[in-house]
């Protein structure tokens, strides 16, 4: 790739008002063929990027299941280093490859998650430096990610230009309020630019869901 950095492609279901999590944080709107779906694409990276945001609310393990195939590198974004030691992803670190990012403000402490089998990167001074770790990734031999954050996870990616295709599978619910996590949250831009838009190229229906790819 010309900017020497991975193929980056996001994921996410959303209800059709856009949210991905009700207000309480229940962000289990897939069916089992979307969820099939899911784990066959975490089959085809290197790596699964994830906030730690998702670490806590969610638990997710992160693995490949559903399907026979390997387990991509977990990866989180924890700028603050507050990932919880008793998740599921830190007690399976020695089993499945796992890097946790920090920014500099995260205390040394941080670096005994290695107990764990964690791989611990520093990248920005406040906050984590994503073009700076594609960069890093990229020169450990980790050619496609996928991200399957959270609403400012995704804000993130998209802010920096980052995204090279994502797929969104909508769902039939309607969530509703306005502290309920959208597909997209952060600032937001201000302008509506070339680059906020992307082409559709593929459709899939799922029984009562509607996989939409754009790249």
């Amino acid at each position: 790739m010309a900017n020497s950095r991975p193929h980056v492609i996001l994921n996410a279901a959303m209800s059709i008002d856009g949210k991905i999590a009700t207000y309480k944080g229940n962000v289990r709107l897939s069916s089992q063929r979307d969820f099939i779906r899911v784990h066959k694409l975490r089959n085809s990276v290197d790596a699964i990027i994830v906030g730690r945001k998702t670490i806590e609310v969610d638990n997710p393990l992160l693995s490949v299941r559903f399907v026979k195939g390997y387990n991509p590198i977990r990866i989180v974004l924890d700028p603050r280093g507050n990932i919880p030691v008793n998740s599921r992803l830190v007690k399976t670190a020695k089993k499945i490859p796992t890097i946790v990012v920090v920014s500099d403000k995260a205390p040394k402490k941080t670096d005994n998650l290695s107990y764990f089998g964690i791989e611990v990167i520093r990248c920005g001074k406040n906050m984590i430096n994503l073009k700076k770790l594609m960069k890093i990734l990229w020169k450990k031999g980790i050619k496609k990610v996928l991200v399957e954050g959270g609403g400012t996870t995704n804000w993130h990616f998209f802010y920096e230009k980052l995204v090279d295709e994502f797929l969104i599978t909508v769902t039939p619910y309607v969530l509703g309020g306005t502290s309920a996590i959208s597909f997209v949250q952060g600032k937001g831009f201000d302008k509506i630019t070339k680059y906020n838009s992307f082409k559709l190229q593929k459709v899939t229906k799922l029984g009562n869901e509607l996989v939409l790819h754009y790249f």
